[in-house]
């Protein structure tokens, strides 16, 4: 990429419109040998839970699993996976067409019409297949839990959580290659942000910019999510409403992703329009120093609480918090991420499990100063056999927001 020197102002929409292309190194889509592998997965976790059934609804889950990238509606789309035999799919009728498109596992479709109840077609599979402790999905709709409970009041029926994390929490090769892409083309958006960022842009000029760049790279549907804040917004931790103009003086703060195949980036910038006050540098400086904390800490066996604590100590020592209290860090320092923006494992006070190899998680310690303005510096991690590694290298200093 051929970028400025100067990384914040001098490029106008023209210029920054010009270092658009689709991605030139795309990562290779998830192959059906590693969805079968997540289908034994979800076996072994299973087998440990006590559970001989599991059922993932439609949603990101069922993506993970299946290959199937549909969301969930009134009507049930879902997935029981037993012990033995292949997977049911659960399916209306006149979507088995559209289905059989998209599954990238050996299944059996069993299907449900308009007047039929799709939670007694679950409640028949397990019988047929002798199982009866079902592990229902974490993201199910309430309607499901209840649905199921009226087709079979006696069922044993219990949570899902500790399967489907066991499954989705330590990402493969393929996965981390699939998201350092989608974390490098959101870098390179935020590099050209960044470049526009001069006295009088609005933040919907960028948000709209910032969209725009993660079509035209080649992301699956623009950007995920965008923040665009100037000034005292920063202070905010998700920003207020409404259209601001930047001025001399002013943070910028920008938090975005995408996603690429169904998984994601998000990193957040915060930088300086003109000089920076004492102030404002001393705060920056004390975030970049928790961010390194934090990923200091990080080794498996760690436990999120542990990571949280490390950034803690620094902004403590630095006079801010403690705790939650403001000026200082308002929120947990990080959280995982994956085909999730937010999933496990979390990076917060009370999470004592360990960390181990192929966890991701942001490292994000905002630094929130009350009606003043905020930091947030956040790139991801992930853990190693040795330690953490970044997908993205952190900012060098309030007007370097960029290492390179």
């Amino acid at each position: 990429m051929n970028y400025s020197t100067r990384q914040i102002g001098g490029l106008s929409l023209e210029q920054a419109r010009a270092q658009l292309a689709p991605w030139h190194e795309r990562a290779a889509a998830i192959d059906a040998a590693e969805y079968q592998r997540r289908i034994e997965r979800a076996r072994e976790c299973m087998r440990a839970a006590g559970r001989d059934a599991l059922l993932i609804t439609a949603g990101t889950s069922l993506r993970y699993f299946t290959g199937v990238p549909w969301r969930a509606s009134e009507r049930l789309v879902a997935m029981l996976l037993t012990l033995d035999g292949d997977p049911a799919l659960i399916c209306p009728a006149f979507e088995a067409g559209s289905l059989s498109h998209v599954v990238n596992i050996p299944s059996q479709t069993r299907l449900w019409e308009e007047h039929e109840d799709p939670c007694a077609l679950v409640i028949d599979t397990l019988r047929a297949r002798g199982a009866s402790r079902l592990a229902l999905d974490p993201d199910a709709a309430f309607a499901i839990f209840t649905g199921l409970r009226a087709a079979a009041p006696a069922l044993d029926l219990s949570d899902a959580s500790a399967i489907v994390d066991g499954c989705r929490a330590r990402k493969s090769a393929a996965e981390l290659a699939l998201m350092k892409q989608a974390m490098a083309m959101t870098l390179h958006v935020h590099r050209l942000a960044a470049g526009l960022a001069e006295e009088g842009v609005t933040t919907g000029v960028l948000r709209r910019f910032i969209d725009e760049a993660h079509r035209a790279l080649g992301a699956d549907n623009g950007s995920t999510f965008c923040i665009v804040q100037f000034g005292e917004a920063t202070a905010y931790p998700h920003g207020i409403p409404g259209e601001q103009t930047l001025r001399e003086g002013e943070l910028v703060l920008v938090d975005t992703g995408c996603s690429v195949q169904g998984y994601q980036s998000d990193i957040t910038r915060t930088y300086i329009c003109g000089r920076a006050s004492d102030a404002q540098t001393r705060i920056w400086d004390l975030e970049l120093a928790a961010q390194k904390a934090a990923f200091d800490a990080v080794r498996p066996g760690v436990s999120g609480e542990a990571v949280d604590s490390a950034a803690r100590e620094v902004l403590e020592r630095g006079g801010l918090g403690p705790d939650y209290l403001l000026p200082g860090l308002p929120h947990r320092t990080g959280h995982g991420c994956g085909m999730s923006v937010h999933e496990a494992p979390y990076l917060v006070r009370g999470n004592q499990l360990g960390l181990d190899s192929g966890n991701c998680c942001s490292n994000e310690p905002m630094i929130v100063v009350p009606q003043q303005f905020g930091v947030r510096l956040e790139d991801h991690f992930y853990v190693t056999d040795g330690g953490a590694a970044w997908f993205t290298p952190p900012s060098v200093a309030i007007d370097r927001p960029f290492a390179d």
